[in-house]
């Protein structure tokens, strides 16, 4: 037991570190709350442009700044944490989203909203990039598949939370960004009291896109391919439904719905994925999201409830990508890339949720809001057709090779391991046994990988 005049403890303000699943608490809590003020903005947002009579293209346009933002995010939050610390980013972060929240209260001024969703993009990709960071240095293997899956199922839950109290708030008051401001506000507390260890600061971990290719090319490609996929799909959704005229509590339930999908989908679709050749997974759900891009214009103005299983289906099926190629990149990468490689996968994501929503917001304002529909649809059959292409040219992983699948919501960032140097690392491990006791023989180096939840072993890094 480490003494209550250790420094370290003293540092926490107590005697007695509390158990890492219970301290973990604390950081999932507060992604939760963010995450319920998204999804209320993310459906408020449509909904008011199109009840003060701008076009699509505007609401399209936000959603580009927003995605610009979060590709800012991914390369700037590296540096803030080796400045300040991850409390501290954190605290930062949640305070521009508060600022953010607050321009959208002022009026419907579109021009001003892609600045402030820029913004928004930009503090919410750096929380997710923290509080992962923060994470997985706290917890083992013996729990890291367990507290990935809570704190990713806690933010969906809490983006289908957000969405469904439109229904409930008057789109003609500032209601909705003052709520959110509330919630991003409250997010702050449960980190400002937390007693979890601060990881050491990060060096900047490269991006290598030959390395990643050659490791998975399909785990590249689903980044690039689900990226912006995801990005658009959710965010369009509510675009195009409300410029077809479904009211505004309609189009709180679809975003409530989606989500809700989500969950759905990638749960089995994992499930299975653990228990034969991942790839034939990816192959389905391409087919689903190609079947679910179709249907969703078939079924425009139609029943209410085909519409909403129609778009669980299809945003399930996307989200379901993102983490299957992430697990898929995880299996085929030996220990030593497995750095590089999260960081390359984090920039293939950014630029894709850049791209896709942007190319995507100019043809809606050529051929309509269903352009999202018709972008889905050629992204999936592209990707369809390349994995079914490596699964001819590659042989699988081997079972004994593949770590667990676990549950990733495509439209945050995917979880980058940020190297250090060989001090830090060193220092890392002294601290752990200072406050925690001697690890076990098998966990005695820090893991590498969030989706290796068994003890890590090399893996031949060119089989896909």
């Amino acid at each position: 037991m480490t003494q209550p005049d250790d420094p370290a403890l003293q540092a926490y303000g107590g005697d007695e570190l509390p158990p890492p699943a219970r301290a973990v608490a604390s950081v999932i809590v507060s992604v939760g709350l963010v995450a319920i003020g998204n999804g209320l903005l993310f459906a408020f947002i449509p909904v008011r442009l199109a009840a003060e009579g701008f076009a699509p293209t505007w609401a399209g346009a936000i959603l580009t700044g927003l995605s610009a933002g979060g590709m800012a995010g991914c390369f700037l939050t590296g540096a803030m944490v080796r400045r300040v610390g991850h409390a501290r980013v954190f605290m930062t972060f949640s305070a521009i989203i508060i600022l953010s929240n607050a321009t959208i209260s002022i009026g419907a001024y579109p021009a001003l909203w892609i600045a402030s969703r820029a913004l928004y993009g930009l503090a919410i990709s750096g929380l997710f990039i923290v509080t992962q960071s923060w994470l997985n240095d706290v917890v083992d293997n013996t729990i890291r598949g367990r507290v990935t899956a809570i704190f990713y199922v806690t933010y969906v839950v809490g983006v289908g939370v957000g969405s469904f109290m439109l229904r409930f708030i008057d789109i003609d008051t500032p209601a909705a960004p003052i709520i959110g401001i509330a919630f991003a506000a409250l997010s702050i507390i449960p980190v400002g009291m937390t007693r979890l260890r601060p990881p050491p600061p990060p060096e900047t971990a490269s991006i290598a896109l030959g390395l990643a290719w050659r490791i998975s090319p399909v785990g590249l490609a689903g980044m690039l391919a689900v990226g912006g996929m995801s990005m658009m799909v959710a965010g369009f959704a509510p675009i195009h439904a409300t410029a077809t005229g479904l009211s505004k509590n309609d189009v709180a339930l679809l975003m409530f719905a989606m989500p809700l999908g989500t969950i759905l989908v990638q749960l089995p679709a994992g499930w299975i994925s653990d228990r034969t050749d991942r790839r034939y997974v990816l192959i389905a759900a391409s087919l689903m999201v190609i079947a679910g891009a179709l249907l969703a214009a078939r079924v425009d103005g139609g029943a209410l409830l085909l519409l909403l299983a129609v778009y669980m289906l299809w945003s399930g099926a996307t989200e379901s990508i993102y983490a299957i190629s992430s697990a898929h990149a995880n299996d085929r990468a030996g220990k030593g890339d497995l750095v590089a490689l999260s960081s390359t996968m984090l920039f293939a994501w950014s630029l894709s949720g850049f791209l896709i929503p942007g190319g995507t917001t100019l043809l809606t304002a050529a051929v309509g809001t269903q352009a999202f529909m018709h972008v889905a649809v050629v992204i999936a059959v592209v990707f369809c057709a390349f994995v079914a292409w490596r699964v001819r040219r590659s042989e699988p992983a081997a079972p004994e090779e593949t770590g667990e699948f676990t549950p990733l919501p495509a439209q945050a960032p995917p979880p980058a391991e940020l190297a250090f140097t060989g001090e830090e690392a060193e220092a890392l491990t002294l601290a752990e046994a200072a406050l925690d006791g001697p690890p076990p023989p098998e966990q005695a180096a820090p893991p590498l990988s969030e989706d290796s939840t068994g003890p890590d072993q090399e893996r031949g890094p060119f089989l896909s």
